[in-house]
């Protein structure tokens, strides 16, 4: 963007106007925001240096310096060494319809982008009393323990904890891309699954991980699949983006209803 354009779109949403109800650095962070997040200033585009925003707005260095700390807290901005601050890069929203069982690799396929996962944590291990009342089976039978960051297009979008009983999956633990092309190798098809959501705010670890602010808002799902047989072959809770991810669903009215 011009800096002048920036100047007038900056100018336009009357920061002068709200100086009194509190500290100019806030309400020029919040104007730089509500750019961003409407596109005016777009992913990956660099902002003016401090010295020249604020010759530009006729505002104190200082203030810029602030306005800028509070976006990059945000992780709206980044520093890139020796080139300045630029608009950082935001996930593109992704929509997935709830009528229709899929993974999170055929959802993020179907709509032309890569898929990725990385394994930040796998074990075998032993289920908790609720773990093995869900999966309907002994606390002593074995599953496997398996915690994943979900990516698209190399964004992080989702974390991932799965408990899978331990028989439903192959001995290479180690390799797995996709859960259900994993169950699909070993014999087993989910053909049906219940979910839970939730609307969280994401802790400082998890913030970190999704390189999004601490609390900012998410999605937890938890999702129990089933067999054709009725057996449960995985429960899992994702996190996702509240900033990049959207659930669809699509009503009816039922055959008695009143008008």
């Amino acid at each position: 963007m011009e800096q002048v354009s920036l100047k007038e779109a900056i100018e336009l949403t009357g920061l002068r106007e709200q100086e009194r109800s509190g500290p100019l650095y806030k309400h020029l962070a919040s104007v730089l925001k509500k750019l961003i997040q409407q596109d005016v200033l777009p992913a990956g585009s660099a902002l003016p240096p401090e010295r020249e925003l604020a010759e530009m707005l006729d505002i104190g260095r200082v203030t810029v310096r602030s306005a800028y700390k509070i976006l990059a807290d945000q992780r709206l901005i980044e520093t890139r060494h020796g080139s300045g601050r630029y608009i950082a890069e935001r996930p593109a929203r992704i929509s997935q319809p709830l009528w229709k069982l899929t993974s999170f690799s055929q959802a993020i396929l179907a709509r032309g982008k890569q898929p990725e996962a990385k394994t930040l944590d796998i074990k075998i291990d032993y289920p908790s009393a609720d773990e093995a009342q869900i999966l309907q089976i002994e606390r002593s039978a074995q599953i496997v323990r398996l915690h994943r960051l979900r990516l698209v297009d190399q964004m992080p979008l989702a974390l991932e904890w799965a408990v899978v009983p331990r028989h439903y999956l192959g001995d290479e633990l180690d390799n797995i891309r996709s859960l259900y092309k994993a169950f699909m190798a070993q014999g087993y098809e989910p053909v049906r699954a219940q979910q839970r959501f939730q609307a969280v705010a994401l802790d400082t670890k998890n913030a970190r991980l999704l390189k999004t602010p601490p609390n900012a808002p998410a999605l937890l799902i938890e999702r129990v699949s089933y067999l054709a047989t009725g057996e449960v072959v995985e429960l899992t809770r994702t996190m996702y983006r509240g900033d990049a991810y959207d659930f669809v669903a699509e009503l009816s009215i039922g055959e008695h209803h009143d008008r």
